[in-house]
């Protein structure tokens, strides 16, 4: 299968997921408050954790190597389950003193429940990776709509039932172990008391840097959550973290399209990082394209927008959204990177990577947090060190992993800067003021398109648009 066909597959799951979760999202935000969702917020940091731990790298491993025998595989997946039952025993006794430090005894339950979709997720990452590296991805676009609509479908009910939080809980449990049972029918791995650590060994060169890159970059992505939870309280949580899940629904939902498809593909080609360098750099600029036009009409439509998906109650939220909409561009192009780190068999530079770019997000969330003192900086201060990741991973990326000059990179990129420009140039030139909120989202809306559709001319990236709607 090529990537064209790969992405195409996994498009259809994710934008029908994208869809059904802003329905959802828009539900449950009108029934649930901001309290709630802070609440769920920590908790959920604790428990990604957890989940990254126990995937020690064991995914992305399976996929890359292509000599693992049925034997190593059940080996593997005989050793995620003691990993999983020891994981979920942990996490169960941390929930304790969890509760203490954010003074709320609710994360002792909340830590109880997601105990066993940490159990289930700890589970499926054997079965996901033998899954990825077949190429199923029909299946697996199928599982993910089939899954999520069964599970939100329940967590509505029980939303309305007054469950508020635990309803979120509930959710994250049903996902996990839905999606556990659809994997065992499609791969059977069979679970062994006595394992051979022969075939653990065999995985740990790749798996050992991707594991440590999964537990950097936990930090990096969540240690704002942590300190926002504890410092300004679960509400301020709430306001921040949906702005920050709202701005990643371009970044996870469009450029998931082709990043999960890109390692494995991509992988066939480990021998020959020029065939993966012009095959990655159509990717890079579609998803550059995509932002180019996402992000501008985010920043000028924020309020709208937020009043639009979670009501009058989020306006909170808007002021973070807006600023945190101007880290949509460099994420989109950079999420794709740590596949490319993996084609290459560059894991250890993928590592180092996230050492960088963790002590950046660091910095700018400790700024955020004890200088600025409120939720607007730190968003400010994370969206800005997101564009500073992008120079950071594409100099590693281009000058170390592929061993280019980057003025190659740069002159491949310098139409998306002409957009960008001329995007940034609607946005300040904007004249009109609507009062109608969803009249207003679309007027916006229009006019930041004939802005773009201007640069398209001028950059004559038209071409490369004809060329993917004609595909």
């Amino acid at each position: 299968m090529n990537l064209k066909k790969a992405s195409l597959i996994n498009a259809m799951g994710k934008f029908s997921t994208i869809f059904l979760n802003l329905v959802v999202n828009a539900i449950l935000a009108r029934i649930l408050s901001p309290d709630d969702y802070g609440v769920v917020a920590v908790i959920t940091v604790f428990s990604t954790f957890f989940v990254t731990f126990s995937d020690m790298g064991f995914g992305a491993a399976i996929i890359q190597k292509k000599d693992l025998t049925k034997t190593d595989i059940h080996n593997i997946f005989s050793f995620t389950g003691y990993v999983a039952v020891i994981l979920s025993v942990a996490f169960l006794l941390l929930s304790y003193p969890i509760s203490l430090f954010y003074n709320n005894k609710t994360y002792i339950t909340l830590g109880a429940m997601l105990s066993v979709s940490l159990f289930f997720n700890a589970l499926n990452m054997v079965p996901n990776g033998i899954i990825n590296r077949d190429k199923r991805f029909v299946l697996i676009a199928v599982r993910t709509i089939v899954v999520y609509v069964a599970a939100a479908a329940i967590t509505i009910l029980l939303a309305y039932a007054g469950l508020r939080y635990y309803a979120l809980a509930i959710q994250a449990i049903l996902t996990a172990v839905f999606t556990f049972l659809w994997n065992m029918l499609l791969t059977r791995p069979k679970f062994r008391a006595r394992f051979q650590m022969e075939s653990i060994r065999k995985v740990l060169n790749y798996s050992g840097f991707q594991f440590a890159f999964n537990i950097v970059n936990y930090f990096s992505r969540n240690l704002d959550n942590l300190l926002t939870g504890k410092f300004f309280g679960d509400d301020q949580l709430g306001y921040y973290n949906k702005a920050y899940t709202l701005m990643l629904y371009p970044v996870n939902n469009l450029t998931g399209v082709v990043s999960p498809v890109l390692h494995p593909i991509l992988s066939d080609y480990q021998a020959d990082r020029k065939i993966i360098y012009t095959k990655y750099m159509k990717i890079v600029r579609l998803l550059a394209l995509l932002g180019l036009f996402i992000a501008p009409v985010c920043f000028l439509a924020s309020g709208e927008i937020i009043q639009l998906l979670y009501g009058p109650n989020w306006s909170q939220t808007v002021a973070c959204f807006r600023l945190l909409s101007l880290a949509i561009i460099p994420q989109m192009i950079n999420s794709s990177a740590g596949a490319i780190f993996q084609a290459t068999n560059n894991t250890k530079l993928l590592f180092l990577n996230s050492c960088i770019n963790t002590a950046i997000t660091v910095a700018a969330i400790l700024i955020g947090i004890f200088a600025g003192g409120n939720i607007v900086v730190l968003s400010a201060c994370v969206a800005i060190s997101y564009n500073i990741h992008f120079l950071t991973a594409f100099y590693m990326l281009i000058r170390l992993a592929f061993g280019f000059r980057l003025n190659i990179f740069a002159k491949d990129l310098l139409p998306e800067a002409m957009i960008l420009l001329i995007m940034i140039l609607g946005v300040v030139l904007y004249p009109f003021h609507v009062e109608q909120f969803v009249l207003s989202a679309m007027v916006k809306g229009i006019w930041l398109l004939l802005f773009y559709c201007g640069g398209l001319v001028v950059s004559k990236e038209y071409k490369l648009l004809l060329q993917l709607i004609r595909k």
